[in-house]
């Protein structure tokens, strides 16, 4: 589905359809985050008890911050056993009702470990059990900097046929990073959106990508977000006027109506859930009105 927010015009097109809508010296930006298998089951040491392990960030070297289910099971002092040689201890609570453990295993690197016992975090939607081609499979094909949750899942619509026609058109791609954290499936459940709390999650804009936004804002090209995480990233770093500088940090921003847009042109972007930040942002970019038409019209 094509929405065009400047007339209304609403067009049912193939997503390889795509290269069409756009010209040469156009800019697309694309979250190359890589969704590791942060499911993770254990048993407690002395109970036996299984209990579900989320990991959601790593704090230092084998120290990181989790959600456990179920939580009221888990407290502090406990050990959970992944295998026999793989356990973490669990040392202290989080405000956001996590864990925060420490990882003790043998001799094999901690990533290794969590890429072999672990699972894909597949979103609630889907409702299946995780499968062990879902690590390759729930993944964009530009997918490189380990460290989401969850894919950005408007990149999983591309192809490297459908990149390298872009490419062949001389439509520009640079890659920013948000590592998407488990905030992304959290409904917002204030009346009052300025008192809703984004997560933070981290991001980086390189001094390469940065150019190329500015470069190409200059030139009066579109910007092209190839989902709302590119968003987020790339509306954190606004400068001044149409500028982004390099940056790397944490971003909890948090778009909705009204809300003026620096950088970005274009959105490609999914359907999203009611209540969601994803919609209150796309709602922002093209009107909650135009946006309601077309999903009725999805439907």
């Amino acid at each position: 589905m094509v929405v065009h927010r400047d007339t209304g015009e609403i067009e049912h097109k193939k997503f390889s359809n795509l290269p069409n809508y756009f010209r040469k010296n156009d800019l697309f930006l694309m979250n190359n985050t890589k969704v590791f298998p942060a499911r993770l089951f254990a048993n407690k040491d002395r109970t036996d008890a299984q209990v579900e392990v989320f990991l959601l960030r790593e704090l230092e070297n084998d120290l990181w911050e989790v959600m456990v289910r179920p939580a009221r099971k888990v407290r502090i002092g406990n050990k959970l056993m992944f295998t026999k040689n793989v356990y973490c201890d669990v040392i202290d609570n989080t405000i956001s009702g996590g864990r925060v453990v420490r990882f003790e295993y043998d001799g094999e690197d901690i990533y290794g470990i969590i890429d072999r016992i672990g699972q894909s975090p597949l979103p609630p939607y889907i409702k299946r059990d995780a499968e062990p081609s879902d690590k390759v499979r729930y993944q964009t094909v530009y997918a490189e900097r380990r460290g989401a949750v969850a894919a950005p899942t408007a990149g999983l619509h591309f192809t490297d046929g459908l990149i390298k026609r872009l490419k062949n058109k001389e439509i520009k791609i640079e890659y920013t990073t948000l590592h998407i954290g488990l905030g992304t499936f959290r409904p917002v459940q204030v009346e009052d959106l300025n008192r809703h709390q984004m997560d933070s999650e981290y991001f980086e804009v390189s001094p390469v990508t940065a150019l190329a936004i500015n470069e190409v804002k200059k030139k009066k090209r579109k910007v092209v977000a190839v989902g709302t995480s590119v968003v987020r990233s790339i509306e954190t770093v606004v400068v001044s006027g149409f500028q982004v500088t390099p940056k790397r940090g944490w971003t909890d921003k948090f778009i909705y109506p009204p809300y003026d847009f620096k950088m970005v042109d274009a959105l490609i972007t999914n359907f999203h859930q009611p209540k969601s930040t994803l919609l209150m942002m796309v709602s922002a970019f093209a009107t909650r009105k135009l946006i309601m038409k077309a999903y009725r019209e999805a439907k």
